[in-house]
């Protein structure tokens, strides 16, 4: 695919243009990495038009970009690109309008449609209306995309009939951070893993993604949607294949996206007496964060809710490589820290030669922390200085890959400027596919089913904890602890 000569965002006005696409977009340009006649249309309902829009982006990037980055000639330059077309997407009479703002599709189009998923049907048709779904354009979607799998399958369908799937480029923004990127040079770069990286050598496998905050405005979307569908719907399970892929035969977006979908179909669907066994789901009450007394769940929310914004479950995945292996995955709202990582605990060594001199092996472990830090961490076993008369001291050293560290000269991009410049290039390799989405929501929805089933209530814990006791008790009974370094 070519570059596009033009990019329409809708949503241009929401927080999430505000905080991260603007900001992105304005850092490609100011790398000299947009093409250089790209023409970028913003559409909403709210009422602008180019001068406003334009004091508006650059109230934004005022407030959201790093000063070190603000380039007052940079600044003025990317705004020249904007323009703004008001526009209600559940009304096709303004498409012709906004069709003669993007001035057509000719010389390419990129489209970013993040819209309610009510909107996707009357968007998809005014767009198609209006001339703007031709062979030159292509749409980038920004979840969600549908509450369970018939819903999504809906949402694909109105999309299909315009777009077809090599033009129509799903966002993750997980798959937009760099240390994502990085499990493939960490597993396919090096010998060293690869060997070990099956039921064989690995142990288990736990993936947290943790969060301080409550709700934050995004009550409306947020007690319709719950920690599952928010969180490990898409993120958790994105990372999920990527560590438990099989090796792609080459870096591109039709191999990748081939192994991945293979992980999806082949983790073991929950059945319904199992669901309470394998998934513990939470709601935060009031307590403390980072020394703050916060209210509870119910109390921001005005009002009871059984919406978990907690949730811990044990996945396997049915295939040769990782026959046996449980994978622990949890995420929450108002835990003690805010973090993502990927936690891979080896197996112990065989036999160890140390024991009857009193030194005690610890398996390695391998931590792949993507936020706040971004840094790759196996744990290995070092023997302690001295001359042993009363007992050889083995201790668990680190050997750390600190991104931050080793490429402290180049700036750490936004997800989103990835993203965006890999919709409007045409590269699908960090995008999502449909057979993923659906396969991700089959896995879902039979979870959900199963707390329907038996009745499954969310169980209180205080803000600032890790969640439900029953949290913990999911993985000692295996003999594992959480991780929480």
């Amino acid at each position: 695919m070519s570059a596009a000569t033009k990019l329409l965002l809708f949503g241009a006005t929401g927080d999430l243009a505000q905080r991260m696409l603007l900001p992105s977009l304005y850092g490609l340009h100011a790398d000299g990495l947009l093409p250089e006649s790209l023409a970028i249309t913003g559409t909403a309902r709210s009422t602008h038009d180019d001068a406003s829009y334009r004091a508006f982006a650059g109230q934004a990037l005022d407030t959201f970009l790093p000063a070190d980055r603000r380039d007052p000639a940079q600044v003025e330059s990317f705004l020249a690109r904007l323009g703004y077309q008001p526009l209600d997407a559940a009304d096709p009479a303004g498409f012709g309008a906004l069709a003669d703002k993007v001035g057509g599709c000719a010389g390419g189009l990129a489209i970013f449609l993040s819209t309610a998923p009510s909107l996707f049907r009357p968007t998809i048709g005014g767009l198609q209306g209006a001339g703007l779904a031709g062979d030159g354009v292509r749409i980038g979607l920004e979840k969600p995309l549908g509450t369970d799998l018939a819903s999504s399958r809906e949402i694909n369908d109105a999309v299909a009939q315009a777009f077809p799937e090599e033009r129509t480029f799903r966002i993750d923004h997980y798959l937009g951070k760099e240390t994502v990127q990085n499990i493939l040079a960490l597993r396919f770069g090096n010998a060293l893993f690869e060997p070990v990286w099956n039921a064989r050598g690995i142990d288990h496998v736990q993936i947290t993604v943790s969060e301080t905050v409550g709700l934050e405005g995004r009550a409306g979307y947020y007690d319709g949607s719950g920690a599952l569908r928010d969180m490990v719907q898409n993120h958790m399970l994105q990372l999920l294949s990527l560590i438990a892929m099989e090796p792609p035969a080459r870096f591109d977006g039709t191999a990748i996206r081939d192994e991945k979908v293979k992980v999806l179909r082949s983790l073991r669907r929950m059945r319904t007496a199992d669901v309470p066994v394998l998934t513990v789901t939470g709601q935060y009450g009031a307590g403390a964060v980072k020394g703050e007394i916060v209210r509870g769940y119910a109390e921001e929310l005005e009002r009871a809710s059984t919406t978990e914004t907690f949730v811990a479950l044990k996945a396997h995945v049915d295939n040769w490589r990782w026959q046996g292996v449980p994978f622990y995955l949890r995420t929450g709202k108002r835990l003690p820290a805010r973090q993502s990582e990927i936690v891979v605990q080896f197996k112990p060594v065989p036999h160890s030669i140390f024991e009857e001199r009193g030194g005690r092996l610890q398996p390695n472990t391998l931590v792949i922390r993507l936020q706040p830090e971004e840094y790759v961490r196996l744990l290995v076993m070092a023997k302690e200085p001295g001359l042993d008369r009363e007992g050889l001291r083995l201790r668990e050293v680190p050997l750390d890959l600190s991104l931050d560290t080793e490429f402290a000269g180049t700036r750490r991009r936004i997800a989103y400027e990835r993203l965006l410049l890999d919709l409007i290039e045409g590269d699908p390799t960090l995008f999502v596919r449909r057979d993923e989405v659906e396969a991700q929501w089959e896995w879902i929805d039979a979870i959900r089913a199963g707390w329907a089933a038996n009745d499954m209530k969310p169980r209180p814990y205080p803000a600032g904890s890790w969640g439900p006791s029953a949290a913990i008790a999911l993985t000692e009974r295996d003999g594992v602890t959480w991780h929480e370094g």
